[in-house]
């Protein structure tokens, strides 16, 4: 628990985009309203022990069956504080984001997948960032389509604060 009261917890999350400037997102939904779906990065909470970098490269193989070498990360590129409703309960969540490229990337798996991202998640898909632009769901952080078209010629060194937020 985080002084605020709400439970806590660390995540390291990555914008991979691929030789053609497509953006890999998860698609989600709400379990109490499975009508309400939207698209987020790959990514998520930090072991014990573990820095962001090797969590950010565990979740993206777990969540897609994709490796990237915890070196080719660059970042962290975004950091932000959330405060979302998980399992029915308010989570504020510390993240930060890096960005990495990966050539000719391959199958997508959800064979990683815990019941618990079973749960929420539903697919995983790459994303030109045209296509992204005209999306009606929710997109997670908010400030996305911004930052990664400002990150196809590659990272400038910011590391941009998000405003807390949903």
């Amino acid at each position: 628990m985080g002084p605020d009261g709400l439970f806590r917890r660390s995540a390291a999350r990555v914008i991979l985009l691929d030789e053609r400037d497509r953006v890999l997102l998860v698609r989600g939904h709400d379990v109490d309203q499975p009508e309400r779906t939207w698209w987020f990065t790959i990514g998520g909470g930090i072991d014990a022990g573990e820095s962001e970098r090797a969590a950010a490269v565990r979740e993206l193989f777990e969540e897609t069956g994709l490796r990237v070498d915890p070196d080719a990360l660059q970042g962290p590129v975004i950091s932000r504080s959330a405060v979302f409703d998980f399992a029915r309960r308010p989570v504020r969540q510390d993240e930060v984001f890096f960005v990495a490229r990966i050539a000719a990337p391959g199958e997508l798996t959800d064979v990683g997948w815990t019941d618990v991202e079973r749960s929420f998640m539903d697919e995983a898909r790459w994303w030109s960032l045209e296509d992204l632009a005209l999306v009606g769901e929710e997109i997670f952080p908010a400030e996305l389509l911004e930052v990664a078209t400002d990150l196809l010629t590659g990272w400038d060194g910011t590391v941009r604060h998000l405003a807390e937020g949903p």
